[in-house]
């Protein structure tokens, strides 16, 4: 099977996903409150920052997804149904995005639980693209092979930011504001590229034609440093 298909439903369920985010932010209208715009936005700031990490987290997600099948030249079912628990975990963050911002107002413990769920999604996204991304190397799906080198490190930077999330989780139970900052933090360092063989010196293995071109398009090692132009090892 072609991954055409499943990147066609993926990025659908990925707009849709970005889209509910913005549809949980509100003020109340004039009149019905006594305070100023400026007060009311202050008072909602949990909504905004919960917002801006989420959406941030998805947009990294969906980049990460659209390079690494760029790389894949057939889908098997069992990837379908990783590919499924992935768009999951997507579909579940405006929920847990809104439910934190709400109860993070308020705190206490209830802002922990809410905290506590948010960055466990964003743990089970993290460990379910993980697994997709190990799916395609194991069974032998990506169009150009990875040297172990550069598997081996998107596995140990795959590794980081399940980490802090799982961290994040525990922290909720302390600071909920910190669990928050936590998953911000990640998100911006998924922004920058994270690829192996810029750090470790290591790209696939080339050959000549076509293959080369391939090699050298999806390579750890090239030369240039342009925003967007990462290989399938890039991770989230």
């Amino acid at each position: 099977m072609e991954s055409g298909r499943l990147e066609a439903f993926s990025d659908g369920v990925f707009a849709v996903a970005i889209t509910l985010l913005a549809l949980e932010l509100a003020v109340p209208h004039p009149g019905l409150h006594h305070h100023s715009l400026t007060d009311q936005l202050s008072e909602h700031w949990p909504s905004f920052a919960a917002y801006l990490i989420s959406f941030l987290t998805i947009g990294i997600i969906w980049v990460n997804h659209h390079t690494l099948f760029h790389n894949v030249a057939h889908v098997d079912r069992p990837l379908l149904f990783i590919n499924l628990l992935l768009l999951f975990f997507v579909v579940s963050i405006p929920f847990v995005t809104t439910t934190f911002a709400d109860y993070l107002r308020d705190g206490g413990f209830q802002a922990s639980v809410a905290g506590a769920i948010y960055n466990g999604v964003f743990a089970g996204m993290g460990v379910s693209f993980g697994v997709l991304f190990w799916w395609t190397i194991r069974h032998e799906h990506l169009k150009t092979a990875l040297p172990p080198g550069a598997i081996l490190a998107a596995v140990i930077r795959f590794g980081i930011g399940n980490v802090a999330y799982l961290a994040a989780v525990g922290i909720a139970f302390v600071s909920p504001a910190a669990a928050l900052l936590i998953s911000g933090l990640v998100a911006v360092y998924y922004m920058f590229e994270q690829t192996p063989g810029r750090k470790g010196g290591q790209g696939p293995r080339e050959g000549t034609g076509n293959g080369a071109d391939k090699a050298r398009q999806f390579g750890a090692g090239r030369d240039t440093g342009a925003a967007g132009d990462a290989g399938p090892d890039q991770d989230f």
